[in-house]
């Protein structure tokens, strides 16, 4: 029986198994989806096969610098509960995960889940994972990172719920650079400066303000309403342009006018963990009696 690339997506999605394991199972099993399912629970491939459909909207973000290479990496790695993620056995997972991807520099995730684990030949990245989910008990999801060669600074903020991946021309100045850092984290810029904002979202600023601006209460003529939008529009550039914001330990001076020209801003990540992830709402004292048959 053949198979599709969809089928090994399905595979993956219903076992937890890595992308490769998937195939290998798919192949063995001549394309019949059970009979592959029970192959991965043979190979004890699908230790999270159960977990795959729970939501893990918790975990970490964390930062790894190589001092030999200079090498920069930010990984977000999520799981199901906050508990899990203030364990040292998930932080140093996910401590080696961004080792790994100093090292092996994989495109994506799904090239990182098939790669030969950094620390560890013998195993692949998606059977570390699977054997993380085995032993910890909850759904691990490796959920993006970036990579950067060169010169970088780094921030973890609140125990991994806030991280930030600096790119800098030198290195000479490192408390200004992790000043910078800081200020990436606390003010959330999307872009560096005004000639990076993305304009397809100026523009669409622009709308808003224009449409604010001809519902004022009192009537304006169309070329005040324009000097009106293009005003807040600089005051648009101070909120989303990193080099343009007030410099949060001394607002009367932006993070240009701080770093004063001892270094080039090449470039910044920002992960915040769980953005733009569904929450699970369920009221744990509920899901434990739900399981025991007891009432909370």
């Amino acid at each position: 029986m053949e198979f599709t690339a969809k089928d090994v997506m399905k595979l993956r999605e219903m076992s937890g198994a890595g992308m490769m394991d998937c195939k290998k199972a798919l192949k063995e099993s001549d394309g019949d989806m059970d009979k592959a399912m029970d192959y991965l629970r043979e190979k004890s491939l699908a230790a999270s096969a159960k977990k795959a459909a729970r939501i893990a909207a918790e975990g970490i973000v964390d930062c790894f610098v190589c001092d030999k290479c200079g090498v920069g990496v930010i990984i977000e790695v999520n799981c199901e509960t906050d508990f899990v993620a203030k364990t040292d056995d998930f932080k140093a997972l996910v401590a080696s995960l961004a080792k790994h991807v100093a090292k092996m520099n994989p495109a994506d995730v799904d090239e990182m889940m098939a790669q030969k684990f950094a620390e560890d030949e013998t195993k692949t990245v998606s059977d570390v994972i699977n054997g993380a989910v085995a032993k910890i008990g909850e759904k691990i999801t490796i959920r993006r990172f970036n990579r950067v060669e060169g010169i970088v600074d780094t921030y973890v903020h609140l125990g991994g719920k806030i991280g930030v991946l600096l790119q800098i021309s030198n290195n000479e100045y490192p408390e200004v650079a992790h000043d910078v850092s800081m200020q990436i984290a606390a003010a959330k810029p999307t872009c560096l400066s005004r000639e990076d904002c993305d304009q397809a979202e100026l523009e669409h600023e622009r709308e808003i303000l224009r449409e604010q601006a001809k519902n004022d209460p009192k009537p304006k003529p169309a070329a005040i309403i324009e000097k009106m939008v293009e005003g807040r529009i600089e005051k648009y550039y101070k909120e989303v342009c990193l080099l343009e914001q007030p410099f949060v330990k001394n607002q009367d001076e932006s993070v240009a006018q701080m770093i004063n020209g001892r270094f080039e801003v090449i470039g910044f990540t920002r992960f915040e963990m769980g953005e733009g992830l569904q929450k699970r709402s369920d009221n744990f004292a509920e899901e434990v009696a739900a399981q025991t048959g007891k009432k909370a």
